[in-house]
């Protein structure tokens, strides 16, 4: 039996959240930010549980009469911010994953797409959901209320990883696809052998929010491995040689926290945020716990 990438419980507590951005886009609103209020020129498209702090004239109380539970009715508004998750497919995402308490980078990352992609659509949001490695893959647009979340789980269940990564080329390609600034959430382990964070300054430069979750396998930040190596690049297939002991180890987890430095830096200086994700945090807990600290969600 496949396991699916959210289950049921966490679905239900995953109504309570909103995706969150922090600029003003001309012209236009966010899908959640009209949709809990009713009013002329709004079309109904679905419910969601209530919650504390939501409208009260929103209730739909026929619902309550029949069902003693409380439902607010949901409607579109157009336009839209725009809501787009970039999904690294590419080769070094499907390391991790050896421990079978531990999921690899590519299964965590997709499962964390599927949870932001509920998010986004109990709010009425349009969710883009584009994979990428060297090149932009097929992508899938998701809208107009949970009722549409199965065939983005079907979406992302068909995807498998494979290919380089190329930063510079994705965000071109990334802007001649979608000129119209929105709010853009890259989910990947930023490993590239050319520099990443001009590409991603290049994006926000273009109006985009960011917002970039880093994940990384426990090999990625602390390799556990000593002695003579030969190590192979999962993307490039290049080898090189070395000696592998504890201060050596230190030194490149220094270099991997100062990475992870400089990406929060791109992220912060243009209104954006940064999350890291190590892949021994339960999806669950990254999403309540550093996603909704960083107010990626709320």
């Amino acid at each position: 039996m496949v396991e699916p990438l959210i289950d049921t419980e966490m679905l239900e507590k995953l109504e309570r959240l909103t995706i969150h951005w922090q600029k003003s886009q001309r012209g236009l609103v966010g899908g959640h930010q009209a949709s809990r209020f009713a009013g002329a020129g709004q079309e109904f498209l679905d419910h969601r549980n209530f919650t504390q702090g939501d409208d009260l004239r929103a209730i739909n109380w026929r619902a309550y009469l029949r069902l003693e539970k409380l439902f607010l009715k949901m409607f579109q508004l157009e336009p839209r911010i725009p809501v787009r998750i970039l999904l690294d497919i590419s080769d070094s995402m499907a390391v991790g994953g050896g421990n079978p308490k531990q999921l690899s980078k590519f299964e965590y990352a997709r499962k964390l797409a599927a949870a932001l992609c509920y998010v986004g659509l109990v709010r009425l949001d349009a969710i883009y959901l584009q994979p990428f490695s060297s090149k932009l893959h097929e992508s899938l647009v998701a809208s107009g209320g949970r009722h549409r979340f199965q065939r983005a789980v079907n979406f992302l269940t068909d995807l498998k990883p494979g290919g380089s990564t190329d930063y510079m080329s994705t965000a071109r390609n990334f802007l001649a696809r979608f000129p119209q600034p929105g709010l853009l959430l890259v989910i990947s382990d930023f490993l590239d052998d050319q520099d990443c964070e001009k590409p991603l300054q290049f994006l926000a430069d273009f109006g985009h929010e960011l917002i970039l979750l880093h994940i990384w396998s426990e090999e990625d930040r602390e390799p556990p491995w000593e002695g003579e190596l030969e190590l192979e690049d999962a993307e490039t297939g290049e080898r090189v040689e070395l000696a592998f002991d504890a201060e050596a180890r230190a030194r490149y987890t220094a270099e991997f926290d100062e990475h992870a430095k400089r990406l929060e830096r791109v992220a912060l200086r243009n209104n954006g945020r940064y999350v890291g994700l190590p892949t021994t945090v339960a999806i669950e807990r990254a999403v309540f716990g550093p996603l909704v600290q960083s107010e990626a969600l709320q």
